[in-house]
């Protein structure tokens, strides 16, 4: 949909793309592209440039953060993101099965290359279109993160602030572009004024 933002995914939605990721021919691999994009909001040419390094502790572990180094990221805009227990558990899934050398891309390419910010574009593309998901994009899952994120964040004792840095934007007004509305928690604030 040219000119309009990537839907934002349902709960259903991202289950049926880890159903389809589960069967697909690199299960591994594919399922750590989506939580990338679902549960730290990374953009494509982040994933695509994303190292073993910056997903490890210094013993190769998997870590609790995921340190997104300035040159990674869109802007210059490195961050620390908290690793989601889901996207924890699919990287170790991958750290399995393949070569771990902390300068790797954790993102590979069948022919063992590092996977292009236009290739991960593509395999979302792939990836809703089969799913019959309309006006789904590779940035589905960041917009998803940061809707959640925002939604979530009051509860947690947190701000928009910290959204748009888990984000890595510059601006709070790039960040609350984004964010999807809900009817159903509108009316539920206004129940609670």
């Amino acid at each position: 949909m040219l000119g309009q933002p990537a839907k934002v995914l349902g709960g259903a939605d991202v289950r049926r793309a880890l159903r389809w990721v589960a069967n697909s021919r690199h299960p591994e691999r594919n399922a750590v592209m989506l939580q990338l994009s679902v549960k730290a909001g990374l953009r494509a040419c982040e994933i695509a440039r994303l190292t073993w390094r910056m997903v490890t502790d210094h013993r190769g572990r998997i870590a609790t953060t995921i340190e997104l180094p300035a040159r990674a990221a869109k802007k210059g805009s490195g961050r620390r993101i908290p690793m989601h227990p889901a996207l924890k558990q699919a990287l170790t899934r991958l750290q399995g099965v393949t070569i771990v050398d902390p300068l790797a891309s954790v993102v590979r390419s069948e022919r063992a290359r590092p996977m292009t910010p236009d290739s991960v574009v593509n395999w979302f593309a792939r990836l809703y279109a089969e799913l019959g998901l309309i006006g789904c994009s590779s940035h589905s899952g960041r917009r998803t993160f940061i809707t959640h994120a925002a939604r979530l964040a009051g509860a947690a004792g947190g701000s928009l602030r910290d959204v748009q840095l888990l984000a890595g934007h510059r601006s709070l007004k790039t960040t609350q572009g984004y964010i999807d509305g809900s009817e159903p928690a509108q009316r539920r604030l206004v129940h609670r004024l």
